[in-house]
């Protein structure tokens, strides 16, 4: 290039590429710096659909909930530590999820966030072109050596300070060779993260539109995802630029090591599954002695027999229904997938044990998933089993396992020798959990059989080449011992795939990819296993129950249970001006017991016996009414909860109403189902497991503040799985016309709860309780 001028690389009347599907929504994160324009264009040129934002006009919240599809870092002034806005934070949290690329201080917030130092280089660069070198990887693939690439900076990643999840892709050789070269790029080892020093976007940059080309050809989060993606195409080089390296590379000898080509698939997750879980018992919080003490605490979530709960469904099969995000036969499935909210959907479809893949790298889980998933079905009755699928090879796996709430875990034959099946298998007994023992051969079917499995899974996939055979589980039926229930694993995708084994003596399926793609979960699940779930699972319509709170005398406790109320309530809060006596309490709470409740057309909703899952409110409400007399209610606010035990056994309450600020593990202290008070913005309205009902209130009671309609549909839309009880200004004039406001909502809302609405000047006016009661339980007449 000697003795020519700057040659100018940018396009001249360039044509834009056709728009592309993987990248719909790119997210530039504008460090404040002019050449975010010229990134901007490159990327738009290229075809990606760009959106860009401030570094300080967007909070991580907010960029989550745009689900960009790559994330791009620009240049900036100033230091990535003190200038870089949400940049840093962004990566963090996007690292692992979508592909991210740096430019300039975009690339010193990589190098800083995964621990490494940008300090001054002690040279100024403005505009200046240097040749550089590179591994002819990743943004590099396709692209000659010494190619002219323009600087601007005076700040710079540091040898010295490489993090070892970073490798160097690209340098500006010193003179000679007898100083350490200039970082120029850097690839996360893991995760599809690259950074340049330099501006790619620069007029002065040759190819540098082809960098930012290449970096919109990748797709997930991690390079073994696009490993992938390349596995069965011709475009291998981003593939290639992938692989691991040794992480101790010096100077300007930068090259990538090659991984073993003769390994199978399962080899090479197994070995990374050793380093990687090596690696974490190094980890303060996580060591086995760790895992071992929080065991002995008894922490550990409760859990159901695997073996038992198998032999539970509403169908002819049991079903396994699978979490899985991605797998190396198929690749990625679905990255997006919220595991909790995924298994509340298998367990309300039928399932009888649901799998969740905790392996990172080719299937996208983690540990925890499992625990997320365990925790969203806290308090589901009848709630399906929790199996770990994993690489297992270790005791610790299987502690780690029960701790995050499994109640089973995998065991691969082809994986283990015998004596290490065999120890895991025992070990895994001990901590009440029967394992599944997966197998694929008549040989590991014998080794299987002579463990004495009582539940072996035939994986109709070889794990070694991925093959899929579904004749494979009726292949291997006839070495079944008697008793021991077998699960077909892999490859079944729709009803056709069943049929044989319902015939065979098949006693569960696992499916993951098909339910994981499929629109209408539990549609899919009753044409798999051809049956349906109309007959349980749910719990039976019932009238529109009513609460009538504030009563301050067995008059009108009579009247309102006379009338067909199924609550009474009497409020036990000093000093409030409806807190009632111990003598009239206890003259009303005998009005409740020996006051029989009129017969309506149905007064509560039961829950049908079946061999499913139910919700957990759908459960409770279910049970909290009694069909012959009303159910005394105290309502207490901001007392100890030694008073409240003490009220409940002197007055021998049914149930429990907390309406101010107790914890919500009060409800698991007291000995009668609890209704919590909840405004529309309170948290913990819909946890599970706790309050048997949510009682929604515009204020803090009694004070006939209306409550809001939008409020509530809100609510309600957030969480189908909820039933509340609805309080709030309602009176017997106006209860039906706010519930038809709702009326798609209103299966959702099994109680209406009034007091000042029942009132004239301060006293409780038998007529108006009379109203109400006759309003709100004609509502579900109505509405028949």
């Amino acid at each position: 290039m000697q003795g020519q001028g700057p040659i100018d690389h940018s396009p001249h009347n360039p044509q834009p590429s056709t728009k592309l599907s993987t990248a719909l929504n790119l997210v530039i994160i504008d460090n404040y710096d002019s050449f975010t324009w010229n990134v901007y264009q490159y990327l738009v040129l290229a075809g990606a659909t760009v959106t860009v934002f401030r570094n300080d006009e967007i909070s991580l919240a907010e960029l989550i909930k745009i689900k960009p599809t790559q994330l791009v870092i620009s240049p900036g002034p100033g230091h990535p530590d003190t200038d870089a806005g949400i940049s840093c934070e962004a990566i963090r949290h996007f690292a692992g999820k979508i592909p991210i690329f740096g430019v300039c201080m975009g690339e010193q917030c990589i190098f800083t966030v995964f621990g490494g130092k940008v300090e001054v280089t002690g040279e100024i660069l403005h505009g200046k072109t240097s040749p550089l070198r590179h591994d002819s990887k990743g943004i590099y693939k396709g692209l000659p050596q010494e190619i002219p690439v323009t600087r601007y900076h005076s700040l710079a990643g540091t040898n010295l300070s490489l993090p070892d999840s970073l490798e160097v892709t690209s340098w500006i050789p010193t003179i000679n060779n007898d100083t350490q070269a200039i970082i120029m790029g850097v690839r996360h080892k893991e995760f599809v993260i690259e950074g340049v020093q330099f501006h790619p976007e620069s007029i002065l940059t040759e190819e540098g539109r082809i960098m930012l080309q290449n970096f919109l050809k990748m797709e997930g989060g991690t390079w073994a995802e696009i490993s992938l993606h390349h596995s069965n195409s011709q475009d291998k080089g981003l593939a290639n630029g992938v692989n691991r390296t040794d992480g101790n590379q010096k100077g300007g000898n930068f090259q990538a090591n090659n991984t073993n080509p003769k390994q199978s698939i399962l080899e090479k997750i197994f070995d990374h599954r050793k380093r990687s879980v090596s690696a974490q018992k190094l980890v303060f919080s996580q060591r086995p002695d760790d895992l071992q003490s929080s065991y002995d605490l008894g922490i550990s979530p409760p859990q159901i027999s695997f073996v038992d709960r198998l032999r539970q469904s509403p169908y002819d099969l049991s079903l396994m229904a699978e979490i899985k995000r991605a797998s190396p036969s198929k690749g990625i499935i679905s990255l997006e997938t919220s595991a909790p909210q995924q298994a509340r959907k298998y367990a309300l479809a039928g399932a009888s044990v649901i799998s969740v893949l905790t392996e990172p790298e080719w299937f996208k889980g983690s540990i925890d998933d499992l625990r997320a998933v365990r925790q969203s079905l806290e308090g589901m009755p009848n709630r399906p089993a929790v199996l770990r699928k994993e690489f297992i090879f270790d005791e610790y796996q299987i502690l780690e396992a029960r701790l995050a709430g499994a109640d089973t875990i995998l065991l691969i034959v082809k994986m283990l020798d015998e004596g290490t099946l065999r120890r895991l298998y025992q070990y895994s007994q001990k901590l009440g959990m029967e394992p599944l023992v997966e197998v694929n051969t008549l040989e590991e079917m014998d080794i299987a059989t002579s463990l004495g499995a009582h539940v072996v899974g035939v994986n109709n996939r070889n794990l070694t080449n991925f093959e899929v055979d579904l004749d494979t589980t009726s292949r291997l039926m006839h070495k079944v011992s008697k008793g021991t229930i077998v699960c077909a694993l892999s490859g079944i995708s729709g009803p056709k795939d069943v049929t044989a084994y319902s015939k065979n003596g098949v006693g569960a399926v696992l499916v993951g990819e098909a339910l994981m793609r499929a629109t209408n979960t539990a549609a899919f699940v009753r044409e798999l296993l051809g049956g349906s779930m109309a007959n349980g699972g749910s719990q039976a319509e019932g009238d529109l129950m009513v609460k009538i709170c504030g009563t301050r005398s067995p008059e009108a406790a009579r009247v309102a249970i006379e009338a067909g109320a199924d609550f009474i309530g009497i409020i036990l809060v000093e000093g409030r001006t409806r807190c009632v006596s111990r003598d009239t309490a206890q003259a009303i709470a005998q009005v409740c017991k020996t006051t029989r409740k009129p017969r309506l057309r149905k007064a509560c909703g039961r829950l049908r016996k079946d061999n499913a899952a139910s919700e957990y409110f759908e459960h409770t409400s279910g049970n909290l009414c009694e069909q012959d007399r009303a159910l005394l209610v105290g309502v207490f606010q901001h007392q100890p909860l030694s008073y409240v035990l003490e009220q409940q056994r002197t007055l021998d309450l049914d149930i429990v109403q907390l309406h101010g600020s107790e914890p919500i593990e009060w409800a698991s202290l007291i000995p009668v189902p609890v209704i919590r008070r909840f405004g529309f913005q309170d948290p913990g309205l819909g946890r599970r497991g706790y309050h048997a009902l949510p009682l929604l209130d515009s204020a803090l009671g009694g004070t006939g503040q209306t409550l809001d309609v939008a409020n509530v549909r809100k609510v309600l839309q957030a969480d189908e799985g909820l039933r509340v009880v609805l309080a709030g200004g309602l009176t017997p004039s106006n209860v039906k016309g706010i519930l038809e406001e709702i009326s798609d909502q209103r299966h959702l809302i099994v109680a209406v709860d009034v007091s000042s609405g029942v009132e004239e000047e301060g006293v409780q006016s038998m007529d108006k309780i009379r109203a109400f009661v006759a309003a709100a339980k004609g509502i579900s007449k109505d509405m028949s």
